[in-house]
């Protein structure tokens, strides 16, 4: 069943379109992913379904008018809880515990203030599912989710009997969700069935073959203002010729006349074919990167923690903790919702005190954060303005990096309020790499980014040769860019010395060797044993049909 047709939408913002003409439809029980570049109108689609806009044309019909929808807004992880009462709500406190938030009726006010940008996020959606929503607009859901959370919410929209629309860039979880690809760009929307990697395919090969379109077009183009030219040359020559006078020169006249009809029919051929059959040159991905300026070298340690606590009031978020951190080390904070993963950063910074311990930093150590929230960034200031530069040779960087994370002219033009939340953070990663830092501190950097963009940071991070302390709940993120961790675990903050996919693999081969070791005992037990059997004998055949499965054990532990 439908619950939304909608006939040639448009939206613009000033000179800016961000919609143009676009229709679709949306049944029950639809499960659809809206993807697109940073500031291509997603979020403002949305708020036109919610009603919270409306298109500057176009028609929008919703069945039934009353129809109940749940929205969990970009930055839902950055609400106020306080003061709200969950006890009196049974259907919230259960899903809540089923997130991972147990005992929500206990919290106290400090508690609630206290609470992780993830933790707010899991409330958000407990209170959208408690209302029992006939279809959910879910704005970046697994911005700051844990892999709890985010397992919850995908088993969740499987049983979910209404529709969805699921604005997002985590590729992996809109294979596990969506059944439909909503695409917006430059205005347009395009409809694919299946999930994220089906419409990556289908993406990729409709861009070949426009690609081919187009350059064969172009080529034909060529072609015929190659001919037109070439017939223009010859009227150019036929109208000199007859402008002498004589009886031959009446016949080059006669002839350039024809010449001139030819070239107005080609003309208008060639404008007839552009006007309706025109192939637009495919849209290239930008080429994103990001020129760190060089840093003074420091000496190997540059952070030290020792027996760090942070409580808030009864509540201890880890105890007794010690770490080290070496200039260049590339470490990932990884832990579930609530462990004090921000919290830490924020005590390292400076901004937030210690309970009990002691944090050791490298003298005029240059640090630059890039917060989950985006707190602090003066949106009255356009984006040359916060990157406060006055150098014309500065100022031209500025710009070419801006440009290379998509950002233009027009953009940076504008106050940063008028910005998409994706576009502030490349303004933010702008500045941190114009300018010389030791130590970046990134917490969620991804959220909000767009793929193109979160794959050149992955690669660009990786050659940072300062250090890095990465706060991320995508596993893929941190596998590639981090090769040590710091792990919140059971109220401790223990370093190890590997990223989470090395971890597993150290940890896999510590089992296999010491169970190598195990059955190197056993071997050398029967082996001496079957010594004393007289061969042939059933003891010596039993001894040695179970050696040799040790020494197949052996053999495949060894692969």
């Amino acid at each position: 069943m439908e619950i939304f047709e909608a006939r040639n939408i448009s939206k613009s913002f000033g000179d800016r379109t961000l919609l143009k003409d676009i229709s679709f439809k949306i049944k029950t029980g639809e499960k659809i992913g809206l993807v697109g570049w940073n500031g291509t109108g997603k979020t403002t689609l949305a708020k036109i379904l919610l009603g919270q806009l409306e298109a500057d044309s176009g028609t929008l019909s919703k069945f039934p008018p009353s129809l109940k929808i749940g929205y969990l807004p970009q930055m839902a992880g950055a609400g106020d809880v306080t003061g709200k009462n969950f006890a009196e709500n049974g259907e919230i406190l259960h899903t809540a515990s089923e997130l991972g938030l147990s005992r929500l009726q206990s919290w106290n006010e400090e508690r609630k203030k206290g609470m992780s940008g993830g933790e707010r996020l899991k409330l958000a959606l407990a209170e959208i599912w408690a209302a029992r929503p006939e279809f959910a607009i879910l704005d970046e859901p697994t911005n700051h989710l844990d892999e709890r959370g985010t397992d919850w919410l995908a088993d969740t929209l499987a049983a979910f009997k209404g529709a969805a629309l699921i604005i997002s860039h985590d590729r992996y979880f809109l294979d596990r969700t969506a059944n439909k690809i909503f695409e917006l760009e430059d205005g347009k929307l395009s409809i694919y069935e299946g999930n994220y990697t089906a419409f990556y395919k289908k993406k990729a090969f409709h861009v070949r073959q426009q690609k081919q379109a187009y350059e064969k077009q172009q080529k034909d183009i060529k072609r015929v203002q190659q001919q037109i030219t070439a017939l223009k040359q010859w009227s150019d020559k036929a109208h000199r010729e007859a402008g002498k006078g004589d009886n031959i020169k009446e016949f080059d006249g006669v002839r350039a006349k024809k010449i001139d009809k030819q070239i107005k029919s080609k003309q208008k051929r060639l404008e007839s074919e552009l006007s309706k059959h025109k192939v637009d040159k495919p849209k290239e991905d930008a080429d994103i990167r990001f020129d760190f300026k060089t840093r003074q070298k420091r000496g190997q340690r540059i952070l030290e923690v020792k027996d760090l606590t942070k409580t808030y009031g009864d509540r201890v978020l880890f105890r007794n903790s010690r770490f080290y951190v070496n200039d260049g080390e590339h470490i990932a904070l990884s832990g579930p919702n609530g462990c004090g993963k921000t919290t830490l950063i924020r005590m390292l910074l400076g901004e937030e005190p210690v309970t009990s311990g002691e944090i050791w930093k490298s003298g005029s150590l240059r640090i630059a954060y890039l917060s989950q929230d985006m707190q602090g960034l003066p949106l009255e200031k356009t984006a040359l303005q916060y990157i406060g530069t006055a150098d014309r040779d500065d100022i031209s960087k500025a710009r070419m990096t801006l440009a290379n994370l998509e950002l233009g002219p027009e953009k940076i033009s504008k106050p940063l309020a008028f910005l998409s939340m994706g576009e502030r953070i490349k303004v933010k990663l702008a500045k941190m790499v114009l300018e010389a830092y030791d130590v970046l501190i990134l917490d969620e950097p991804t959220n909000h980014l767009d793929l193109p963009s979160r794959e050149q940071m992955e690669d660009t991070l990786s050659m940072f040769q300062g250090t890095l302390l990465v706060v991320s709940h995508d596993r893929y993120f941190i596998e590639k860019l981090c090769n040590k961790m710091l792990l919140f675990d059971d109220g401790r903050i223990q370093r190890v010395e590997a990223g989470k996919r090395e971890g597993r693999e150290k940890a896999a081969q510590q089992e296999r060797n010491e169970e190598l070791a195990v059955l190197e005992t056993k071997i050398a037990e029967y082996i001496g044993k079957i010594s004393l059997c007289a061969p042939g004998s059933t003891e010596y055949q039993e001894m040695d049909k179970e050696l040799q499965k040790l020494m197949e054990q052996k053999r495949r532990l060894r692969q």
